[in-house]
């Protein structure tokens, strides 16, 4: 996080229109949204800007919205970066590995209350957690949204379906690289895949767009993409109480 890309745009304040809330699960402050008698649910793994950036609780409505309970965790405990931050100062307080010890616990809550499958979705920062997640299969599927930290060799070890959203501009997963984590997959056919390449975007597009008509539109697109794979991996399960 080197280079300037993963901390453009940072979120604004928020409109106050979002329809989930803040509950407290295995210890984090989480915001959820949707049907609490889901058996299905989304965990949605922010970027550093945190888990109250108003267009990442957005996503999390639109994935309620298609029957998922979706729940956003705050990974950083109320200590999200901030524009005025030295980025590796920060790093070094909430590197992406050891995060993944505070995410499983999550999950486990979540289970215990009746959610029997569990996908995960994770931006930027949030896409290396996702991927520790999934080689472990501590979920059922996942999504990696303009990667940060992956490397080939974390591909390589995923054990659940796994899409990988990348822009065409970005320093941190570029093309070409995106393009390897494709026939790293390809070459495991037990592990289904989706891998695209959104033309016109740059790193960060589908949480931390601007708001103007092309990069919304860019970024619906990556959403509902996002919901089809879910969608296509994880049908939505309902109590049957």
């Amino acid at each position: 996080m080197s280079g300037p890309a993963c901390c453009d745009n940072p979120p604004g304040a928020s409109s106050g229109d979002e329809s989930g809330e803040i509950k407290q699960i295995a210890s984090l402050n989480s915001y959820v949204s949707g049907n609490s008698d889901s058996k299905t649910a989304i965990l949605l793994i922010s970027d550093v800007y945190g888990y109250e950036a108003p267009k990442l609780r957005q996503i999390a409505d639109k994935v309620a919205s298609a029957g998922y309970y979706a729940v956003v965790p705050d990974l950083f405990s109320g200590d999200p970066f901030i524009p005025k931050t030295q980025p590796q100062e920060w790093l070094k307080k909430h590197p992406a590995l050891p995060a993944v010890d505070f995410a499983k616990p999550v999950i486990h809550a979540l289970k215990e209350k009746g959610i029997s499958k569990v996908g995960a979705a994770g931006f930027c920062w949030g896409a290396k957690v996702v991927v520790e997640l999934a080689k472990d299969a501590d979920i059922q599927v996942a999504a990696l949204l303009h990667p940060s930290f992956v490397t080939l060799d974390d591909i390589k070890e995923v054990k659940v379906p796994v899409g990988i959203f990348g822009a065409e501009v970005d320093n941190f997963s570029p093309p070409e690289v995106v393009k390897q984590f494709q026939a790293a997959l390809e070459a495991k056919p037990e592990v289904d895949h989706f891998v695209k390449i959104y033309a016109g975007t740059s790193h960060g597009w589908a949480v931390r767009y601007k708001d103007d008509i092309t990069a919304v539109e860019r970024a619906q697109g990556a959403h509902r993409d996002l919901l089809g794979w879910f969608g296509k991996c994880l049908p939505v399960a309902h109590s049957t109480l």
